[in-house]
């Protein structure tokens, strides 16, 4: 009887199996990613990608769409594509979508925001820019001259968030928490309508952290801002709305967010 080997079978590596365009928009996207393609970079033409990489024009077509759809190519002069940067919307709203589809929770984003808010303020209040600080006023200066407007009141409330997360100097930070105010839109829509004080209540603490934002006082920008949050909280208590619900995520929120 022959004797068995005792060599160890070779394990070979698993054959890529997703379909063709997938393979193309990932090789490129490794290129991109990997910093051989950089941003402003023309790409080949579709005849020259479908002869380099052996595959039909129309799989070249959709692996290109599948690149715009992400961000990492567009259109320049006639029909040629260039290398691109996602924008920090697009970013944004693929993470809103994301976090909506998975059902998250007010308390969810409320733990997060608990965290997040207080430092981008005490950020803010070392490298904000005039530009933003002007914005900050005049955002300040529309709440206060629309209270009883639920549409301004809440669109000024996703801003003002937005525009101390970019003063943070930080774009980890920005693209973070960009999509936590949008997420809560629906939860703030029923907390003014539920809570007459909610909004006024709003208004004070905006104008305490701004207050410490152009003082340049950490300190005071940090601690106003967390008891922001904390009173956000409490005023869904006292709204009676279940904490642990998936919170619905409406059109309006992306059109405020736009």
């Amino acid at each position: 009887m022959a004797a068995v080997s005792s060599r160890k079978t070779a394990v070979l590596p698993q054959l890529d199996t997703a379909p063709g365009y997938k393979r193309v928009a990932k090789l490129i996207e490794a290129e991109i990613v990997a910093g051989r393609l950089k941003e402003g970079d023309l790409l080949p033409t579709e005849g020259d990608l479908a002869d380099q990489l052996g595959v039909h024009r129309s799989t070249i077509r959709e692996g290109i769409r599948s690149l715009e759809n992400s961000g990492l190519v567009r259109r320049a002069g006639g029909k040629r594509l260039m290398v691109a940067t996602p924008d920090a919307s697009s970013i944004a709203m693929s993470n809103i979508r994301a976090l909506g589809l998975k059902q998250v929770s007010f308390n969810e984003l409320w733990e997060a925001q608990m965290e997040l808010e207080p430092f981008c303020a005490k950020l803010a209040a070392t490298r904000m820019t005039e530009d933003i600080e002007a914005a900050l006023v005049r955002n300040v200066d529309r709440l206060r001259s629309n209270l009883d407007n639920d549409d301004v009141v809440i669109e000024s409330d996703i801003e003002f968030h937005r525009l101390i997360a970019a003063a943070s100097g930080n774009a980890v930070v920005a693209l973070v928490a960009a999509p936590i105010g949008v997420l809560l839109f629906s939860a703030t829509v029923q907390l003014y309508q539920t809570v007459a004080a909610a909004r006024h209540r709003l208004l004070a603490a905006h104008e305490k952290i701004l207050e410490g934002l152009i003082a340049r006082d950490a300190a005071m920008a940090e601690t106003w801002m967390r008891r922001h949050i904390l009173d956000f909280k409490r005023g869904y208590e006292i709204a009676g709305f279940d904490f642990n619900a998936p919170i619905q995520l409406e059109a309006r929120a992306f059109a405020s967010f736009s």
